[in-house]
């Protein structure tokens, strides 16, 4: 299966993965984008047969797409998002790679999107009479009645210009898909967004979600009908810009401390503890360490001392760790702790090369 997808961002920025609903493209995503694509890599994909990509030919299941997804993922570790259709890619993502999956996005999506019966029935009728019928109903769904014709015309525009087999072939891949039983494995940090007037996928299909993913954040947009992130644009756009804003101090943390630590921490958190977390992430790792006027060797030195004059042993074993992971030689970690060793005192020091000692023969 081959997805067309373009990339706005940062070359070196943490990767982020959107996809669109059923019917648009992603173009439908670009108020989003715009906003993301300061701090992050974003790339967007379009359905087969939607936009760029090539008509599909066979019949294929949203895993399938999910596999097509993380073929596209060029990093180990990402987050990814999405809107209706491409929430529901989103969510099979972080159920197949949940060790690849750093954050989750899913707006106006489900779990299981309802009886089949209605989707089978909207296939065969495109099969039989094309994409014209769907229009004026399925864009209804799509907004609040009132949207302004501006809005909601660019995106009717996009689905009378989908391929009306691969239309289809999504319609039986989205009867066909149940993913409620595999909510409670997946480990990404999670944001789920629903519109208060949403008549495809209710604010109860979210709550699903919500309940079964460990840790997940509900909101509710209001005044948004499916599209929530088109019609409501600013109001999804800083919802997720604000769960994700984390997202260059993320990488650089995973970068300095390790994959295993960090996975450590976010598994720890909790409701009281987030907004710390969010902090840290944020202003320590995304503010200060990714300045260019020190380079990292020279940053871990600074910490290693700053902590011995502190007597945070355990954040200074964090940091040794650190300063090897920055290209620091143990050589060099002795020469910081022995300058330590006149500014700060001479306990301290001593406690300090303990602490060092056992992280350096872990590393033997």
């Amino acid at each position: 299966m081959e997805l067309r997808y373009q990339v706005t961002g940062p070359e070196d920025g943490p990767l982020l993965v959107l996809g669109p609903s059923l019917g648009t493209t992603t173009h439908m995503l670009e108020a989003q984008a715009a906003e993301l694509s300061r701090s992050w890599r974003v790339l967007r994909y379009d359905h087969p047969g939607h936009g760029s990509s090539p008509a599909a030919k066979n019949p294929f299941t949203i895993e399938d797409l999910a596999r097509a997804v993380l073929a596209l993922a060029d990093e180990d570790r990402f987050a990814i998002g999405g809107v209706s259709l491409g929430g529901a890619v989103a969510l099979a993502v972080a159920a197949l790679a949940p060790e690849r999956v750093t954050d989750l996005v899913l707006c106006c999506t489900a779990a299981r999107f309802g009886e089949p019966g209605p989707w089978h029935e909207r296939a065969a009728r495109v099969r039989a009479e094309g994409m014209g019928w769907l229009a004026g109903i399925v864009t209804a769904r799509w907004f609040t009645l009132g949207v302004d014709p501006e809005v909601a015309e660019p995106v009717q525009s996009t689905l009378l210009g989908t391929d009306p087999e691969s239309y289809a072939l999504a319609c039986e891949a989205v009867a066909a898909f149940d993913l409620r039983d595999a909510l409670r494995d997946v480990r990404a940090r999670t944001l789920v967004i629903a519109g208060d007037q949403d008549p495809a996928t209710p604010v109860e299909y979210s709550e699903v979600i919500a309940d079964g993913i460990p840790g997940a954040r509900l909101a509710v947009v209001p005044d948004a009908a499916h599209l929530a992130n088109v019609e409501r644009a600013p109001v999804v756009g800083g919802l997720m810009a604000r769960f994700l804003g984390h997202g260059v101090g993320l990488k650089t943390r995973r970068e300095v401390l390790g994959d295993p630590h960090v996975d450590r921490a976010r598994a720890a958190v909790t409701d009281f503890t987030a907004d710390f977390q969010e902090f840290i992430t944020r202003y320590a790792w995304g503010e200060i360490w990714t300045r260019p006027g020190l380079d990292r060797r020279t940053r871990s030195c600074i910490t290693l001392t700053a902590l011995v004059a502190r007597g945070q042993l355990e954040e200074l074993a964090m940091h040794v760790r650190a300063a090897l992971r920055n290209g620091l030689t143990p050589d060099e970690i002795k020469e910081v702790l022995l300058h330590s060793a006149i500014y700060c005192g001479l306990p301290a020091a001593n406690a300090a090369f303990a602490v060092a000692q056992k992280v350096l023969n872990e590393d033997i």
